[in-house]
């Protein structure tokens, strides 16, 4: 996890400077499905977000956040760009949910060794408890101040929505994420996660041809590189 650092001025004169942290980005597998979550790319970082896109075989972005760069480079190295912004620090509206499922439906079928990466700003959002997830998820330790919190968890949430469509009881999807996306989901969103009801259409995205046939790995999260844009 890198950081950054933003200094904010009045009147040309540096007033306060600002560190946080910057995670890097995190390829989640559950079955079929493989996803990577980023922080926001700009203009000046496409090219390297774009290595990070290759290695780790993304074929489609989805932006869940206000548009901040082109996307004519992604388009012009094959990567599709969806743009389904909803309001910071809650749950996808219906629509957005929709066409999220149908995205990862098809693609996984017709793309089985593509991942399907999402960003917001910065993948995370401000620390709750998870009501049913055991002491040590509640993480105490890594909790991040909503007020303070400048981060949203828009993309780990549309990523747990997929891995609950495809039989991952809510609470394991949870700390599946944040594992590796320290912060990611607000207490809004756990609550909407918590309540949400499969719709079955990723019930087949549940296990591998591999896995049928042997000993079930249900899911594993990958340490990636640290964040190079």
């Amino acid at each position: 996890m890198g950081t950054s650092t933003e200094t904010r001025r009045i009147g040309g004169s540096p007033t306060s400077t600002t560190t946080y942290f910057k995670p890097a980005p995190s390829e989640i597998n559950f079955g079929k499905m493989r996803f990577l979550i980023t922080d926001r790319p700009s203009d000046s970082t496409i090219t390297s977000f774009i290595q990070e896109l290759d290695r780790h075989g993304a074929r489609a972005v989805v932006r869940v956040c206000e548009p901040t760069y082109e996307t004519a480079p992604l388009q012009k190295n094959g990567i599709d760009v969806m743009d389904w912004q909803f309001n910071d620090g809650s749950p996808p509206p219906p629509e957005v949910i929709s066409k999220w499922l149908h995205l990862l439906k098809e693609s996984f079928k017709e793309h089985p060794d593509k991942c399907i990466a999402v960003h917001c700003v910065a993948g995370l959002g401000s620390m709750g408890s998870c009501r049913k997830c055991s002491d040590k998820m509640r993480i105490e330790n890594s909790r991040i101040d909503s007020s303070d919190n400048e981060y949203n968890g828009r993309a780990p949430v549309l990523v747990a929505i997929a891995l609950i469509e495809a039989g991952m009881k809510y609470e394991d999807a949870v700390e599946l994420i944040r594992r590796e996306r320290r912060g990611a989901l607000n207490q809004k969103q756990l609550d909407f996660l918590e309540k949400y009801k499969p719709t079955g259409e990723l019930r087949k995205m549940k296990f591998t041809s591999k896995e049928r046939k042997g000993p079930s790995v249900l899911h594993y999260v990958k340490r990636c590189s640290p964040s190079i844009y």
